[in-house]
């Protein structure tokens, strides 16, 4: 085709010329290419939804120009105990040790000996780990926060599905929280007065929320709820509501700006210690690793409706970036190849009721019978981040410079 002959063209003579010039004219050169580029593909292109990636292929310097020009500023993340890093401690009391043990030498508001899979995607993206909303001492919001509460279901507290939630700060409740938190600090950022200068740069810029990622890990305690209070193809009926619920709340952030969407599934629930020792499983109900079956049976078909959720949005909401990642299998991969990663006794946890813990919490791959630890929680991650476990196959430091549903 003749526009693809002159791209070929163009290519061809700025390579000739790049050859001869200094690093500042290879950047320039490099935008004119882009820019000129992208404007041939738009005219030929019309109106089709366009997936672009923008890959580095330039001097090692041009490419930390590059990624950092595209780099998330913020990261806002929703969910529950997985990525909680103080709501809860805030609210309802201060963690006692053991948790934090291992890398914050003190408890840090989290279920865990150390950092959960969010703080290990916040230090993969270069920004600080997340504060929770509610822990607002002292607290700097430039880079995000984070609005996950332990206990949360996607499900309202006053919701009759399941009769029950574990914590009233669920998902609609989160969102409340993030729209008084973007409103009350846009209008104080914009204020710009001297006096609240201190203030100004604690807060996000409101340019930074559209252009922010907005993460999820939520849903295990819904299923949670449901496997502990009713029978389980009862629980299975429910997760259409589930997703509505989901699918709302993401909108709403859709339509508040938000466009740049990491959501994980959910984990192995029958896996977990806490359902192996407390609701052993019958002998044809038990996998070749010692898993309950039909929970993650459960865990899986929420998977199958979440993925189908996210797939359906991000045909449906306009430029937008929807990643849906897998943490199911991570997770699994991790349990059922225990040894052969470093682990031991992967149906075990290292923190008993009684407070007691394990010599060595890096040999664990669960903190306290629900929860992962450091160790685990670090492992998973470096799966996850080169994006061969997500739809679309995004790896997790080059979400920002993908374009979705681009059109004229």
């Amino acid at each position: 085709m003749a526009w693809r002959q002159q791209i070929l063209t163009l290519i061809q003579a700025t390579h000739r010329r790049l050859t001869k010039t200094t690093t500042q004219s290879v950047a320039i050169a490099a935008l004119i290419i882009i820019a000129t580029l992208f404007s041939i593909f738009m005219f030929k292109g019309g109106s089709r939804r366009t997936i672009i990636i923008i890959s580095n292929t330039s001097s090692s310097s041009n490419h930390h120009q590059s990624s950092s020009s595209c780099q998330f500023p913020a990261i806002y993340n929703f969910g529950d105990s997985n990525s909680d890093t103080g709501a809860v401690s805030a609210v309802f009391g201060q963690f006692r040790s053991p948790n934090g043990m291992t890398y914050f030498g003190r408890a840090s508001g989290r279920y865990s000996d150390g950092r959960l899979m969010v703080d290990f995607i916040a230090e993969r993206l270069s920004l600080p780990y997340l504060s929770a909303y509610l822990d607002s001492i002292g607290t700097n919001f430039r880079h995000g926060a984070n609005f996950a509460a332990s206990g949360c279901t996607i499900q309202p507290a006053d919701s009759l599905m399941l009769n029950r939630t574990f914590n009233p700060l669920t998902l609609d409740v989160q969102l409340s929280q993030f729209e008084q938190f973007k409103k009350r600090s846009s209008d104080l950022y914009l204020e710009g007065s001297e006096k609240s200068s201190d203030i100004k740069h604690r807060l996000p810029r409101p340019e930074d929320f559209t252009r922010a990622l907005y993460t999820f890990d939520i849903g295990q305690n819904d299923l949670h709820a449901g496997i502990i209070s009713m029978e389980e193809e009862q629980v299975k009926t429910y997760i259409p509501t589930l997703i509505n619920e989901f699918a709302s709340a993401v909108e709403k952030l859709y339509q508040g700006g938000a466009r740049n969407f990491w959501i994980h599934n959910t984990g192995p629930i029958g896996c977990l210690p806490f359902f192996v020792k407390n609701y052993p499983p019958s002998a044809d109900n038990r996998d070749q690793v010692g898993c309950v079956k039909s929970y993650n049976e459960i865990a899986r078909e929420f998977n199958k409706q979440l993925q189908d959720m996210v797939s359906k949005m991000g045909t449906q909401l306009q430029e937008t970036s929807f990643v849906y990642v897998d943490v199911y299998s991570v997770k699994y991969s991790l349990i059922s190849e225990a040894n052969k990663h470093g682990f031991i006794d992967p149906l075990g946890q290292c923190m008993a009721q009684n407070r007691s813990v394990c010599l060595n919490p890096l040999q664990y791959i669960s903190w306290d019978g629900v929860h992962y630890t450091e160790a685990a929680n670090k492992w998973i991650v470096s799966r996850l981040q080169d994006g061969s476990v997500c739809e679309p196959k995004i790896p997790l430091t080059e979400a920002c410079q993908t374009l979705t549903n681009f059109r004229q």
